[in-house]
């Protein structure tokens, strides 16, 4: 294991000012992994979507610090984290974000996931279910095969020959002019700059490889093609919040509804005029919902045998 301190920007990376969150570094298995973090308290780790990074994260880090220790990795193959070849399924990821936990001397964390970080959320608490302390399902994946269809193309064979042309490594420097241009004088739209940042990091050939690798792990051209739906009751025990945005149209507001349908005893909050990344098109609002969620749960207390009666009651329902 190897501690650092944020370093330059790596290709296809935005750069800017990084406020009180740089990136630190800590090496897993081998792999540089960054992430950013904060505060003191309870444990929040906050995990981003596809083509994103722990840059989404900033707004609610600001927020969340003086009550709680907030950490916000970048997955492997995502942001600041190294992109190497191998493998980029759900379980991979979860058992990455339980190493860093021990990395860092974390026992145990609320997790909070959002869109592609919503199913890792949910394969941390089915493989750890001793560590998840609480699960937030922010505009998650894995709760249904509906997804948008620009998602499903990019699965399509051969789509690694075509990307290239789509994202071409010159427009990093148009779009980034564009953006600095609207941010000093006054245009805000995050919606428009979380799809900017997206964008920009498939313009990296490295950042474009480990996305594929990552986005056919649970997508085929037929859709979302891995869905949690089938043990989601095992989460029966942990305090779960479901949040999304009405105007979601990359996963529909249905898969909110169906996620609530699995786990009864689960909080949804739906929030109106807000797309698909609730935690930076309305921050204060989504660490409203956030922060009374927390305050009116307690922690889970995972009990062996509860987990055996659950998974006895599912075989015998199935």
């Amino acid at each position: 294991m190897e501690h650092g301190s944020t370093s330059p920007g790596q290709p296809g990376q935005e750069e800017g000012p990084e406020g009180s969150f740089p990136v630190t570094y800590v090496t897993i298995h081998g792999h540089r992994i960054g992430y950013r973090s904060g505060g003191k308290g309870p444990v929040l780790l906050l995990l981003h979507g596809i083509a994103g990074s722990s840059r989404t994260w900033i707004p609610t880090m600001e927020l969340l610090q003086g009550e709680y220790r907030v950490v916000a990795p970048d997955f492997l193959g995502h942001g600041r984290s190294a992109k190497p070849p191998g493998d980029y399924s759900l379980g991979n990821f979860a058992s990455g974000m339980r190493d860093l936990l021990q990395v860092l001397g974390i026992e145990r964390a609320t997790v909070v996931g959002q869109s592609f970080g919503g199913g890792v959320a949910m394969q941390f608490a089915y493989q750890f279910p001793d560590q998840c302390e609480r699960l937030v399902l922010v505009d998650a994946g894995g709760l249904g095969p509906e997804v948008t269809w620009m998602l499903r193309l990019i699965t399509l064979p051969a789509a690694e020959y075509v990307l290239p042309a789509l994202f071409p490594s010159f427009m990093r420097g148009w779009g980034d002019a564009v953006a600095r241009f609207a941010h000093q004088r006054g245009i805000r739209n995050a919606r428009a700059v979380e799809m900017w940042r997206s964008y920009r990091s498939l313009t990296d050939p490295e950042s474009r490889r480990a996305f594929l690798r990552t986005i056919r792990s649970v997508i085929s051209p037929g859709g979302q093609s891995v869905s949690a739906m089938d043990r989601l009751y095992l989460a029966e025990g942990i305090p779960t919040l479901i949040v999304w945005g009405d105007r979601d149209r990359i996963i529909p507001l249905s898969h909110a509804y169906q996620a609530l349908e699995a786990i009864p005893s689960g909080r949804l909050e739906i929030m109106p005029g807000v797309g698909h990344f609730p935690q930076s098109e309305d921050p204060v609002a989504f660490v409203g919902i956030l922060r009374d969620f927390l305050r009116t749960t307690e922690a889970a207390t995972f009990a062996p045998e509860e987990q055996r009666d659950r998974l006895r009651r599912g075989r015998e329902d199935a």
